[in-house]
């Protein structure tokens, strides 16, 4: 068996992402990538949309809206997440009272974490999408105000890092990969990869 790192030997990742979780999981994997320029997105999709189909949508407009050429042997990995609760979509807050009340209805509830991502080549991409759900317990409104003071979440989607004091304290469980709580669900990610790269 050939190992994915080995596989991608000729060919260039490149990852266009802000966030530094992205980064630290792809690096977690084993695999060398390059950060890709930065560039601005509007991040709109259909009204009608379904919640569960927006995270692969916006993964793949990310991915179109890219503004240089892929050149020959690069792939452009693409993502974005979202928190569904109670049918409603939970993107990233809009400062402090924003992320205090998204904790508030996530509190004592189960959510859904959607991860989608696209890989990009010159002539061909894919994507997908992993779903994780996520158990909260009952949140006082001091525990609430203490992370939201302390860890300021307001880059993150559903206003909270798994990995952080909220994620230690309050998450009483999860169906699916921790991973994609944190922003990329690298076990279905080393597995799509390894397959794209057999068709290019």
């Amino acid at each position: 068996m050939v190992l994915l790192k080995d596989k991608l030997h000729g060919h260039r990742l490149l990852l266009a992402s802000r966030s530094p979780r992205r980064r630290e999981l792809l690096a977690g994997a084993g695999l060398a990538f390059e950060l890709a320029d930065s560039y601005d997105v509007e991040e709109t999709y259909p009204p009608g949309l379904p919640a569960e189909e927006v995270p692969g949508y916006l993964a793949v407009l990310k991915s179109e809206a890219y503004p240089h050429a892929l050149g020959v042997g690069n792939i452009l990995i693409t993502a974005d997440t979202v928190v569904i609760c109670g049918g409603r979509i939970f993107g990233k807050p809009d400062g402090r009272e924003g992320a205090a009340a998204m904790l508030a209805e996530l509190s004592g509830r189960r959510h859904t974490v959607v991860t989608g991502v696209a890989l990009r080549a010159p002539g061909r991409m894919r994507s997908f999408s992993v779903s994780s759900d996520v158990w909260f317990r009952p949140l006082a409104e001091e525990e609430i105000a203490y992370y939201v003071d302390t860890f300021r979440p307001y880059d993150k989607a559903g206003s909270y890092g798994i990995q952080e004091w909220i994620g230690y304290v309050a998450i009483e469980r999860i169906e699916g990969s921790f991973y994609n709580v944190m922003g990329l669900p690298v076990q279905a990610l080393y597995a799509e990869l390894g397959s794209f790269v057999d068709t290019l």
